[in-house]
């Protein structure tokens, strides 16, 4: 769990200094929490979906996943969703916090939990999540996705 931690924490910082520009509109804390939220549920819905579209224009180029398989980055996340090899049954995502780093950077986290299988395998859950967003070009991008599994609550 605490490399996990600390995989983020370094992806927070390779976001934060990313040099793609930003609008230097700062939305209120309110109604990005709820647009980020938005962005989050429209990304589990691709994922049940096996939408490997909706990923290709909600990560950013730089990317980063953390989760229980390793490390991985944009492509991989795109065909891996698009793919037929995990199914999603269901999912509820809920506790949503978010933290401000800077203007151009926040981190969304949230308690998750789903009945899903890749392959025969059942991907474990629940998790935490920690979902890493970076504004470029005036648009909020999603650059680094983390998830440690907890117990049930």
């Amino acid at each position: 769990m605490k490399i996990n931690v600390l995989l983020l924490a370094a992806g927070i910082a390779a976001a934060a200094s990313g040099q793609e520009g930003s609008s230097g509109k700062a939305a209120s804390e309110p109604d990005l929490k709820e647009t980020l939220i938005a962005r989050e549920k429209q990304s589990w819905e691709a994922w049940k979906n096996r939408d490997g579209r909706f990923f290709q224009d909600f990560l950013s180029n730089d990317h980063v996943e953390i989760g229980f398989g390793g490390i991985t980055d944009k492509a991989a996340v795109v065909s891996g969703v698009g793919s037929p090899a995990c199914v999603v049954k269901s999912y509820t995502v809920d506790q949503f916090e978010l933290r401000l780093f800077g203007p151009d950077t926040a981190l969304l986290t949230y308690y998750a939990d789903q009945d899903t299988t890749c392959g025969q395998n059942p991907v474990p859950h629940p998790v935490w999540v920690g979902s890493l967003y970076v504004r470029r070009g005036g648009r909020w991008w999603n650059a680094a996705y983390q998830q440690t599994q907890t117990k049930k609550k």
